[in-house]
């Protein structure tokens, strides 16, 4: 594999020294870039370009192309290609999201399910990590990414998105037995994807919890952490002479901070209504910190962005360890240009913290 010319991203998840804070951006790669929706445009729908390696590939560039500060690049996919590979029928509803056409209700329904295969039943997958690793070149480093059980059950179970969850908090407290065996299954096609995803190039993960938020203090620790964890001490850590930090971000997660320090993984994500400096008290030098500024400031004018940036890199303080993101992904009616004034003032004002 082609040597990194920048790996300031890899050395922050270690919390080794870095000449300013590394940023990339959830959902970089997305409906916000003209180009993008001319890409998404010729392969005909969403789903047909996930599944195509070498547009994929395009898609995964294209920020990188536009933003030169990007200091990373993430895998262009979806959280839904596990359940999809185990027969749940994925498809896009205009203006409704995600939809299966099979929906799990039953322990039956679960037995049924096969665990997946990284490379027989997700190879589009590996094969678009590769492809992207080689057109990179070295560039930056390539992020995967996987759903967590938790967050692909309540898909799977609910037959698409949802608002309070119903059916999967039902199946949760009427029969856990069921929801432990569906997501026991989920974390073992998760820990195979991501290793799949790992072997064939990724250089850090990160596993993305939606829905944890939603569920109770007790509940999150039984139902969606415990899973992660199962999946933190299954995955491949030393790669191609590196080590592969695992990042988990549970959108909603901020009062459980310290457990989530204890899972195992490199970095923790963090939302926009957590302060980073808070937390950073909080976990002290056991894991790295990813985020966490709110998508909504990118409509702002870039004066503002820039002082919210300002704002957020003094929270954090001096020192490496901090990883700048959004805390979710960026809105497809931002301006690009936002984005690019973002991209600017995390490199020109965290350099100071990093003397």
């Amino acid at each position: 594999m082609t040597a990194l010319k920048n790996d300031r991203f890899l050395r922050a998840l270690l919390k080794q020294p870095v000449d300013v804070t590394p940023i990339w951006m959830m959902r970089q790669a997305g409906r916000y870039l003209p180009e993008y929706r001319a890409t998404r445009a010729k392969a005909g729908d969403f789903v047909s370009l996930m599944k195509n390696p070498e547009l994929a590939c395009e898609v995964t560039i294209q920020p990188l192309d536009r933003y030169p500060q990007l200091d990373a690049a993430i895998l262009f996919s979806d959280i839904l290609t596990i359940p999809d590979a185990m027969g749940q029928g994925l498809y896009f509803e205009t203006g409704e999201g995600p939809r299966f056409k099979k929906v799990i209700s039953s322990l039956a329904d679960i037995e049924a399910l096969p665990v997946t295969d990284a490379e027989k039943d997700l190879g589009y997958v590996m094969d678009a990590v590769r492809t992207i690793r080689r057109e990179l070149n070295g560039r930056v480093p390539l992020i995967g990414f996987s759903g967590s059980p938790w967050t692909l059950a309540t898909y799977m179970v609910e037959g698409g998105s949802s608002k309070d969850f119903r059916k999967s908090k039902a199946m949760l407290y009427d029969n856990p037995q069921a929801m432990h065996a569906l997501l026991d299954k989920l974390a073992q096609s998760v820990t195979a994807y991501l290793n799949g995803q790992i072997l064939a190039g990724a250089q850090a993960v990160q596993i993305f919890d939606s829905w944890g938020g939603a569920l109770s203090a007790a509940a999150y620790q039984e139902f969606s952490l415990a899973y992660m964890k199962k999946i933190v001490d299954g995955l491949i850590r030393e790669h191609d002479g590196r080590r592969v930090p695992v990042i988990l971000f549970t959108k909603g997660g901020g009062l459980w901070l310290e457990s989530l320090a204890d899972s195992g993984a490199e970095a923790l994500g963090l939302d926009w209504t957590c302060d980073i400096g808070s937390a950073r008290a909080r976990v002290g030098a056991k894991v790295a910190l990813q985020g966490n500024m709110d998508p909504a400031v990118l409509y702002a004018k870039p004066e503002a962005i820039r002082a919210e940036v300002a704002r957020i890199l003094a929270a954090y303080g001096a020192g490496s360890g901090h990883v700048f993101n959004l805390g979710h992904g960026i809105t497809p009616e931002v301006d690009p240009a936002h984005a690019g004034a973002f991209f600017e003032a995390v490199h020109e004002l965290s350099a100071q913290y990093h003397r």
